[in-house]
């Protein structure tokens, strides 16, 4: 007798995703993608849509091949809030802009808050236009590009796109859709058509749905070229950070989700609308749910650019020099800004800064420096969230990053908060393969993905970074005139 299944497919920034799950929640199979983005010019992240399908059709094929599981629902997910805009054929007219990695829409944002009052956006939608809001890219497309937006019909994210290839369906989560400010409006939780008239005419909107509501059904050709049964149905789906909350339980009031990826991204989630010019307030991906979010522009992808620097060494080489070096990285302090940063600060022309720098100092060194930098944006983050009312409980881990131990030690240790760890910390993929199974069963994210470890911080060390912490606040306003500087004169 066949095994039911779910398959969860995850678009990230760096790679995709997909898991193969039993309805009880075991991991049967996982496979990865790995691609790059485009930078065509400064603050310009794109990717082709095309890479997307591909690359779920591709794991589908290797994950439901020479198996006897039978997949019975499909879950996704993928990066955002990003921009795709297709004609009315559904061909795309350009490559997806990226989300908050993506800072070009500087101009809009300053145009768009001034012809709207930045008080009224942020009451209406939640949020201040930043490099996150996706309308503010629409409008990017409109000014700069105006023979193409004239032909733009529908608009796309990753995971909405792969549910049109698999089933024909346009629609969009309510999430999603909330952090395409200021289309939406996050009070009444729909979209928001004076303002989406006025920034996207033309373009006909997705209707609305929750994340793990059914979008539809696969169709015979996506079948043919999955190789999933035709008939199953697929979920809504959401953006990647939000599935990876709902894949560790991150989703009642007072838990904060730490996503430990190519970017650092924090999801609090509180009992009603909170708004802070200094994060995102967003809707849920679970009906009657709200969050207070942030995100770094950079975590993961600094320890990728420093391992490669080093001429690719494993990763558990670099952990270990980095826990050799010890707490304080022998001086080093490192501001993580390496793609401008996003919340709280909202500064796309923010740089990196190395501070402390000798002849002496080693790739351990380095690399501890820039696991710390990490641990110090994230809780700048924190004191962000709480006080702009946040009631942080409980602080649960995901992602690839928190693998090896020492990166979850150090956040604790420079935070002070204890972290709880899931027995599958794969991130979205899992996630999104939790709501397809609750499509088809009565699935439980504490009976499929229990707790493993608490990561407890560990006292002597915290006071020690309680210092340091002092001199990375330090660090920013203190250089900020300069790297503002040195970005105006970057082409790349």
């Amino acid at each position: 007798m066949a095994l039911n299944a779910v398959l969860g497919v995850d678009i990230g920034t760096s790679s995709s995703k997909g898991v193969l799950v039993g309805l009880d929640g075991t991991l049967l199979r996982s496979a990865v993608r790995e691609h790059s983005v485009d930078r065509p010019a400064p603050g310009h992240v794109e990717m082709d849509a095309d890479i997307w399908w591909d690359e779920l059709v591709s794991l589908s094929r290797e994950l439901t091949t020479g198996t006897d599981a039978e997949v019975v629902a499909v879950g996704l997910s993928g990066m955002g809030p990003c921009v795709l805009l297709t004609d009315a054929d559904d061909v795309p007219l350009r490559p997806a802009v990226l989300y908050g990695v993506d800072t070009r829409a500087v101009d809009q944002i300053a145009r768009l808050g001034e012809e709207l009052g930045v008080e009224e956006i942020r009451r209406r939608c939640g949020s201040d236009l930043s490099s996150q809001a996706a309308g503010a890219k629409i409008a990017w497309v409109a000014d700069e590009e105006p023979e193409l937006f004239a032909r733009a019909r529908r608009l796309y994210m990753p995971s909405s796109w792969l549910v049109r290839k698999l089933t024909g369906a346009y629609v969009l989560d309510h999430h999603s859709a909330s952090q395409t400010t200021p289309l939406y409006d996050t009070v009444a939780r729909r979209w928001y058509a004076p303002w989406a008239d006025r920034i996207a005419p033309g373009i006909e909107l997705p209707p609305l749905r929750w994340s793990g509501e059914a979008a539809g059904t696969v169709t015979a050709e996506a079948a043919r070229s999955t190789g999933l049964p035709q008939g199953i149905p697929v979920i809504t789906g959401t953006i990647d950070a939000w599935a990876e909350a709902l894949s560790v339980g991150a989703h009642r009031p007072g838990d904060l989700m730490l996503m430990y990826g190519t970017t650092m991204f924090l999801i609090h989630t509180v009992p009603g609308l909170l708004t802070d010019p200094a994060l995102w307030s967003t809707v849920g991906a679970l009906p009657d749910t709200r969050n207070l979010a942030g995100g770094m522009a950079t975590s993961g992808a600094v320890t990728g650019w420093l391992r490669e620097l080093f001429g690719n060494p494993g990763y558990p080489e670099l952990l270990q020099l980095a826990e050799d070096s010890g707490p304080g990285a022998n001086g080093l302090l490192m501001l993580p800004y390496f793609a401008g940063e996003r919340t709280p600060l909202l500064d796309p022309q923010a740089r990196g800064v190395i501070a402390g720098l000798t002849l002496s100092h080693t790739r351990g060194d380095l690399y501890r420096a820039a696991l710390e930098a990490t641990a110090y944006a994230v809780r700048h983050n924190i004191e962000a969230l709480e006080k702009a009312g946040g009631d942080i409980r409980r602080v649960v881990a995901v992602g690839g990053g928190t693998q090896g131990g020492l990166w979850t030690r150090i956040v604790s240790d420079v935070t002070g908060r204890p972290q709880e760890l899931r027995t599958t910390t794969i991130g979205a993929g899992f996630g999104g393969a939790l709501l397809a199974a609750q499509l088809v069963t009565d699935a439980s994210i504490d009976e499929w993905n229990p707790v493993r470890e608490i990561v407890t911080p560990r006292p002597g060390t915290a006071a020690r970074y309680e210092e340091l912490y002092g001199l990375y606040r330090a660090l920013y306003p203190a250089t900020a005139d300069l790297v503002h500087t040195l970005a105006a004169h970057q082409d790349r």
